[in-house]
């Protein structure tokens, strides 16, 4: 009979104990019998599921300039999202900073050659004008143009463009002569030919400070940042300096510097041309104001073509 209602315990506890979710509730028993009687003892132990809270992905997204960063923590792993960078830096140099104004090409270091011309655009000086024939890759043209200011027209690709700069102009003379003044006339000076004299440089050297007025337009092209440029337009010039130098030998080396403004124009303007394309840009300037006053000197109109070395907004 003892053993009968044990049993029957046992099975009652046990199935109260898989009845209930989630918690699994394990009945321990304990039988002590005695002469007289049957004890009974309880213990329970309750073994309780674990269930790991739910936990939702969280996001952020933080903005820099025209790039997105995107943070997910989803509880076990924090994952960053970040976009190409290099290509961030790209857009911003080549789209965002030319949507926003238009910048045109003028300030730089030019270095170039000069030449004359007669009055009929010939690069050939025959007569009178044969005496100043130059040595033409020694007659240096340089250009410091030194400000700059771009004028849009509602796009980033087509805009006026004006400034400021200086232009250094060396004309250096095949023949063994220089320039004088007599009578208010500026003339050949021949005596270092009728002297007999060994002479190895002589030139004729201006300054002018120039202004410009130039159109320009600007051509896309397949690579990111990189555009050609082309520009015309006219250019405004006032002379500063003027100065004569004749380096020659008699009994040794002589230098005869002579600073006079020999009847140069004082004002004069010129067409000027451009093009680029990356780090090759070239100038064409030509000025159909005569070197020399009219009446008051030999009729020849100079020109300068050459390379832009340095471009100040690159």
């Amino acid at each position: 009979m003892k053993k009968l209602i044990s049993s029957l315990l046992c099975l009652s506890f046990i199935s109260a104990a898989y009845s209930q979710d989630p918690e699994l509730q394990i009945q321990k028993l304990k039988v002590l019998e005695s002469k007289d009687s049957t004890l009974l003892l309880q213990k329970t132990d309750t073994l309780k599921e674990h269930q790991p809270p739910k936990v939702k992905s969280d996001s952020a997204k933080i903005r820099i300039g025209r790039s997105t960063i995107t943070i997910i923590d989803d509880g076990d792993n924090t994952t960053f999202k970040v976009p190409n960078l290099k290509k961030y830096d790209e857009d911003w140099d080549t789209e965002y900073h030319h949507k926003s104004s238009f910048q045109g090409h003028w300030s730089g270091l030019e270095f170039g050659v000069n030449g004359l011309m007669d009055k009929n655009q010939s690069l050939t000086l025959k007569g009178d004008l044969a005496a100043l024939d130059l040595k033409q890759a020694r007659s240096w043209n340089i250009n410091l143009n030194f400000t700059q200011y771009s004028i849009g027209f509602g796009t980033d690709k087509i805009g006026l463009v004006t400034g400021m700069g200086l232009e250094f102009s060396n004309y250096h003379f095949s023949n063994p002569i220089s320039l004088k003044m007599e009578n208010g006339l500026t003339i050949v000076d021949s005596s270092y030919i009728t002297g007999n004299f060994d002479v190895q440089k002589s030139k004729l050297s201006t300054t002018h400070l120039t202004i410009p007025l130039l159109l320009e337009f600007q051509i896309p092209t397949g690579e990111r940042g990189h555009r050609i440029y082309i520009s015309g337009g006219v250019v405004g010039g006032l002379r500063i300096g003027t100065h004569t130098k004749v380096i020659y030998e008699n009994g040794g080396r002589k230098k005869d510097k002579n600073r006079d403004d020999f009847n140069l124009s004082t004002f004069r303007y010129g067409f000027t041309a451009r093009i680029g394309y990356r780090g090759l840009k070239l100038f064409a300037n030509y000025y159909p104001v005569a070197l020399f006053e009219k009446d008051k000197g030999p009729e020849v109109y100079p020109f300068s073509i050459g390379l832009v070395l340095f471009d100040f907004n690159d």
